[in-house]
């Protein structure tokens, strides 16, 4: 009896279940090694799942849009003439489907797919629909099951127009506001039910509407109930593991950027340069302080203190349904221009959900950037098992007094959030110094 085991792989540290977004393969079919079976959805991206073993796919135990823990069976792949009873009964699914003849292959009992390309997410798959009313009063859910999605009931509609924004011209709107003429209250003769002039003059002369019609409830949901998505649950529930058990102590300083910003003004103003950002002469100067500082590249183990000798370094990319944090690896050992190509491609991909299984963990060391949003100082939760985490400011013009006397010049703020179980404030400060070193000397950078 030759089956083989199509198991939900493990695609992060943090992962504990997947989401099989569609099967690729249905029962009964032909799978050649090398074939892409499903799409599964994870904390952080949408992944193919490849075969590496050929067959019939006998069994699929776990449907589209169901999720399965790490390491749970989800499907079987044998040959036609093999009986996979005792197989899926230990799984706890139904009896196999039967499968077409196809040329027998000998395969030896193992796991028979493994994660390949992530895909890109469709935004209308996850995008709850917009509510039309307010919420009607859930069932309670048995016990042992999920709860139920609320339903979400129509409200009484407004004398204007369907539920929503009132479609009205921008005259309509200046006169309505002038006049104290509620939209909602008046009825739209307009092209497609808009409020046009001449509607809220008429509603205007008829004075104060009816009590009735003041008692009109407004258009649309007072709130909804977003299901979260396998990111933000994944971040809502280690989030409480790394704050409340890891003991974060902050160091902060400030760096002067006159440097590094005409230095980086200059690099993008070459021919063929790729162009660099303000992270990427972070990212460099981190990398090259944590070959100096080795307890800031590490994690607490429990009984003892991982002390690593490459620098991964997690670098921060917000999206729209949570945070995820992709690895750019050896950071150490590449030049500005390479961490600038790496880093950008890593972001974009991150943004589009197609990064690689190996980028998806395995950080030393994290790097959270707020610049672009015009922040000037904040504290990052360290994301275990790391030691540590710096958070970035933006750069702020800002009045200075130098040797020389009063004048202007680009100021940054860093923060260092630092695990007390792996390093104490004399570590981190000393590796914040000279991080702030190679930032305001970064010709340093480019050795």
């Amino acid at each position: 009896m030759s089956v083989s085991k199509v198991v939900m792989p493990k695609l992060s540290d943090q992962m504990e279940n997947g989401k099989i977004i569609k099967w690729l393969k249905q029962e009964g079919d032909p799978v050649q090694a090398g074939d892409i079976l499903a799409e599964v959805e994870t904390d952080k991206a949408d992944v193919e799942m490849e075969a590496f073993g050929s067959g019939v796919l006998r069994k699929i135990l776990v449907p589209a849009g169901s999720a399965a823990p790490v390491g749970g069976l989800i499907g079987v792949i044998a040959d036609p003439a093999d009986d996979i009873t005792a197989v899926v009964s230990q799984a706890g699914g139904g009896a196999p489907a039967s499968a077409p003849a196809a040329p027998a292959n000998q395969m030896a009992s193992r796991p028979a797919a493994v994660p390949s390309q992530p895909r890109r997410e469709d935004p209308a798959a996850r995008t709850p629909s917009p509510s039309t009313g307010p919420t009607a009063p859930a069932r309670p859910a048995a016990p042992g099951q999920a709860s139920p999605p609320a339903t979400l009931q129509p409200a009484a509609a407004s004398p204007s127009s369907a539920p929503g924004r009132v479609k009205a011209s921008p005259l309509a709107r200046k006169i309505a506001a002038q006049s104290g003429v509620d939209l909602r209250l008046v009825h739209g003769s307009g092209p497609g039910g808009r409020v046009v002039r001449r509607d809220v003059e008429a509603a205007s002369d008829a004075g104060p509407a009816a009590p009735a019609a003041a008692m009109a409830v407004p258009a649309g949901a007072e709130f909804e109930d977003r299901p979260l998505s396998p990111m933000r649950a994944i971040i809502a529930k280690r989030m409480p593991l790394s704050k409340a058990p890891v003991p974060h102590f902050y160091v902060s300083s400030e760096v002067a950027m006159d440097r590094a910003w005409v230095l980086r003004e200059e690099l993008n103003a070459l021919a063929g340069q790729p162009k660099t950002s303000i992270n990427d002469f972070v990212i460099r100067a981190c990398a090259l302080a944590l070959g100096e500082h080795p307890g800031v590249n590490a994690s607490f183990q429990g009984e003892s203190i991982r002390v690593y000798h490459r620098a991964h370094i997690g670098i921060a990319v917000a999206l729209e349904e949570g945070l995820i944090t992709p690895v750019l690896r050896d950071a150490d050992s590449k030049s500005i221009a390479r961490i600038a190509v790496e880093s950008r491609d890593l972001a974009e991909r991150a943004r589009a959900r197609k990064l690689r299984v190996p980028e998806l963990s395995g950080a030393t060391f994290s790097i959270s950037n707020l610049g672009m949003f015009d922040v000037t100082e904040f504290s990052a939760i360290i994301n275990p098992p790391e030691g540590a985490i710096l958070a970035v400011g933006t750069v702020r013009t800002i009045p200075v007094v130098t040797d020389a006397g009063l004048g202007v010049g680009r100021r940054m703020m860093l923060t260092l959030s630092c695990d007390h179980r792996v390093m104490d404030g004399a570590m981190g400060a000393r590796f914040l110094q000279d991080v702030k070193r190679l930032l305001e000397e970064p010709l340093r950078l480019l050795v």
